[in-house]
């Protein structure tokens, strides 16, 4: 019989946060995976955990994650931890968590804190969608390619980041998105000096001119509006004439009917007013 592992979230901020199933969880696992082992000591013990602790973190998350797996075919329990928050966001979980699957041993998730969660639910923008990027990356290309994703993103977007690249960060934000589009600055989530601003990316650069940034930060950004998004559909067709965009259309095989209606959603406009504007 096969072990189960535990991906358990721990606290991201105030120790009081944990669950008490989380500290059952750790409790009665047989070995807990860490991402810091001296940082997960003072959590384990705060709450008199005295489970076998062993390292897990990304620069052996893929060759730890066979031995974890021999401890789990061997029938006992493993549960995961991370320095904060949930495992795999962000963190490392998700590998071990995919070679579980393949190997038919369960997982099961121990939720609580995440400061994604945290900071959007907090924030004062759209939570009904959004997108997480984490951490934007390091390689120049990839970089380049998920800036220019959210620069067409609708959903409210969420980015980590640490307070010695903030100012850059920001930067490239205002200079890539507008500044004029909204972001809460969550720093120190459930910390003692816990601080949301909520401003424009404008803004956001220019506060920081005179503030040194501080803690860990998590940016809850504005996605494009729909007002936005209109204005810059339309302005694709501003030097195309109605008959042009219509024989588009035509040429593709559509009758006038079905091209009208293609060529008001283009713009913006009625079917209607596209019938007026060609009598015209």
């Amino acid at each position: 019989m096969v072990g189960n592992l535990y991906l358990v979230a721990t606290p991201i901020g105030n120790m009081e946060d944990m669950t008490f199933r989380g500290v059952r969880i750790l409790k009665e696992a047989d070995l807990i995976a860490a991402e810091d082992t001296r940082t997960s000591r003072k959590l384990l013990d705060h709450f008199e955990i005295r489970t076998e602790l062993t390292s897990y973190h990304e620069f052996n998350k893929i060759e730890k994650a066979r031995t974890l797996l021999d401890r789990l075919h061997e029938g006992q329990n493993v549960a995961v931890i991370t320095d904060a928050g949930t495992p795999g966001i962000s963190d490392p979980g998700e590998e071990l968590c995919k070679m579980c699957y393949e190997e038919g041993i369960r997982v099961y998730a121990v939720p609580g804190p995440a400061a994604v969660i945290t900071a959007v639910t907090s924030s004062g923008q759209n939570c009904r969608r959004f997108a997480f990027e984490a951490f934007l990356p390091k390689d120049k290309k990839e970089h380049a390619r998920i800036i220019e994703e959210m620069k067409r993103e609708t959903r409210t977007m969420i980015v980590y980041e640490a307070p010695h690249h903030l100012k850059k960060t920001l930067a490239e934000l205002c200079k890539e998105l507008g500044g004029q589009r909204e972001v809460t600055l969550c720093r120190e989530l459930t910390k003692k000096f816990e601080e949301k601003l909520k401003m424009t990316l404008q803004e956001a650069v220019d506060y920081y001119e005179t503030t040194e940034p501080r803690g860990e930060y998590v940016l809850v950004i504005a996605g494009k509006s729909k007002e936005e998004s209109l204005a810059e559909q339309k302005a694709i067709y501003e030097n195309v004439s109605l008959e042009d965009h219509m024989q588009q259309y035509l040429d593709q095989g559509m009758d006038r009917k079905e091209a009208m209606k293609a060529v008001a959603k283009d713009r913006g406009i009625t079917k209607r007013d596209v019938y007026k504007m060609l009598l015209e």
